[in-house]
């Protein structure tokens, strides 16, 4: 009756990669940057599971003893998204990146969704950030009933509708329009973007979807579900797999709603895997730059964590981790940066002070949660169960 709990902590990248130059993002350390920039971090928590000892972490204070085990991991995969991230964690490791569009979407998608859709035309078909580009066309919206559009660094296809004026069913109508269009094109996500207000007021909700393509391998999730291992996604974890191999899902709305609901879960459960992401660290405070702010959320997770550490049982295994990096001090732009990624694990009765290392793939996350769960790993992770035997 063995439990994993993983949880993503969006964004929070811990130094860049050694090719992140060909991504542009040489130089960006996510936690670190953000200790620098907004003044200290407060967690003593992650401190004590070890992630000040975390290979390339320096503004955090190391402590003599982890609880459990501290390592990260390089990324495989080209690519910093939020589904090449999970994906490859989850045992699908992409050869080639999944396409992007710095100048916009060419005609022959915009004109067929203009037409399938049934839409006045659309507005931006650029790389814009959401906030900004929310505060420039959502009036225009609501006057022309003309969807925004826009795109960023990474595979998306977002679209952004005011969920009063437009209609949040009627945009979510959209993305699915757009999914069946953009799937020859291989765009990894379409992303309703829904916001609220009124000019100069706009504001995003946590109606936001993701529609993504389907993984284009058999993941760990799906192994687990085939062999009748419940698997429960809070978060988007069940729109970044297309649906696949979730059996339970939770949709969130933030950060704080997230652990709630995974407190609840650690009290439900009895076997399986818990997969959580928390969007709030890349959503609210990485792409829009708030140092400070990703830092009081940070610390807020680490109060929560001690709770959820009491609830674990022993066979249980907790594993934090993350998807990519969004160092919040880089300005070039408001998109992910290439970085390496967090491994903190640990569970009542496994061994304490154990160094991971710096891991070749985010795979070996996965690998680690199919052997807990009972099932031989299928690669092309390598778990590192066995290091944390007692």
């Amino acid at each position: 009756m063995k439990r994993v709990f993983l949880i993503v902590l969006d964004s929070l990248g811990v130094g860049a990669l050694p090719d992140a130059a060909r991504f542009g993002d040489a130089g960006t350390h996510t936690l670190d940057h953000i200790v620098e920039a907004a003044g200290g971090l407060d967690v003593p928590n992650l401190r004590a599971f070890g992630l000040g000892n975390v290979p390339g972490v320096t503004r955090i204070a190391p402590v003599d003893a982890p609880l459990g085990a501290f390592g990260r991991c390089a990324e495989r995969s080209p690519g910093k998204d939020t589904s090449t991230g999970h994906w490859e964690m989850m045992g699908c490791v992409l050869e080639r990146e999944f396409p992007v569009f710095a100048d916009g979407f060419p005609p022959e998608i915009i004109d067929a969704f203009v037409a399938r859709a049934k839409v006045p035309g659309v507005l931006c078909n650029a790389p814009a950030s959401g906030t900004e580009v929310l505060a420039r066309l959502g009036e225009e919206h609501i006057r022309t009933k003309k969807p925004i559009v826009y795109t960023s660094a990474d595979s998306v296809f977002q679209i952004a509708c005011h969920e009063t004026h437009f209609g949040l069913e009627r945009l979510y109508e959209l993305c699915e329009i757009a999914r069946e269009i953009l799937n020859p094109h291989g765009v990894g996500r379409v992303i309703a973007r829904p916001f609220v207000g009124e000019a100069g007021s706009f504001k995003r909700t946590y109606n936001r979807r993701d529609y993504s393509l389907k993984p284009f391998h058999p993941t760990v999730l799906d192994r687990l579900t085939a062999a009748k291992v419940p698997v429960i996604g809070v978060g988007k974890i069940e729109d970044i797999f297309a649906g696949r191999g979730v059996g339970e899902s939770i949709h969130t709305e933030g950060n704080d709603d997230g652990m709630k609901r995974t407190l609840e879960l650690a009290d439900r459960v009895e076997r399986g895997l818990v997969f959580v992401n928390l969007v709030d660290f890349d959503m609210l405070w990485g792409h829009r730059r708030d140092a400070l702010g990703y830092r009081r959320g940070l610390e807020s997770f680490d109060r929560e964590l001690a709770v959820l550490a009491k609830k674990l049982r022993p066979g249980d295994l907790l594993i934090l981790t993350a998807d990519h990096g969004n160092d919040p001090t880089f300005t070039k732009t408001t998109d992910h940066t290439r970085e390496y990624v967090p491994v903190l694990a640990w569970g009542p009765g496994l061994a304490s002070n154990v160094e991971l290392g710096t891991r070749t793939t985010f795979a070996d996350i996965g690998a680690t949660v199919e052997e807990t769960l009972g099932l031989a790993p299928a690669g092309p992770g390598r778990s590192f169960l066995a290091a944390l035997a007692a």
